[in-house]
């Protein structure tokens, strides 16, 4: 298997995020209960749509060593639109494009929450986030 430079890396996570800042306003994170699908392109089935995040803008900052941290500065917060158990998310840019499907979780995960047991008007809170680029 071919491996790539670190500037490679950074230059394809660099591509990933720039293409959630596309569209007219910040892209956004939708959290989602279920199994997450094989990807961005597979439509949603029976997975509940739990929250929707909007981003800052621009979304991540530039990917170092192959990774994208999310800008959580300003606080990014949400409150929950149905009841359920968050497992992965789609981020989408702002014209609802969907760009990268990933973990949630308390940790470990790809995307970082306050809690993962979800209800309709919780405050729901992104604490952190990162996309990696494998070498």
């Amino acid at each position: 298997m071919p491996t790539l430079s670190t500037a490679r890396r950074n230059g394809a996570i660099d591509s990933v995020v720039d293409a959630l800042d596309a569209g007219t306003g910040p892209g956004k994170i939708r959290l989602y209960s279920g199994s997450k699908p094989a990807g961005p392109d597979t439509a949603i089935t029976s997975q509940v749509l739990l929250a929707e995040f909007t981003l800052n803008d621009p979304a991540f900052g530039n990917g170092s060593n192959g990774v994208a941290t999310l800008d959580i500065d300003p606080v990014i917060t949400t409150s929950g639109l149905a009841a359920g158990t968050a497992a992965w998310f789609r981020a989408l840019d702002s014209d609802n494009v969907a760009n990268v499907d990933g973990t949630a979780g308390t940790s470990a995960t790809d995307l970082i929450l306050n809690t993962t047991t979800v209800s309709v008007g919780l405050t729901l809170t992104l604490t952190s986030g990162t996309l990696t680029q494998p070498a």
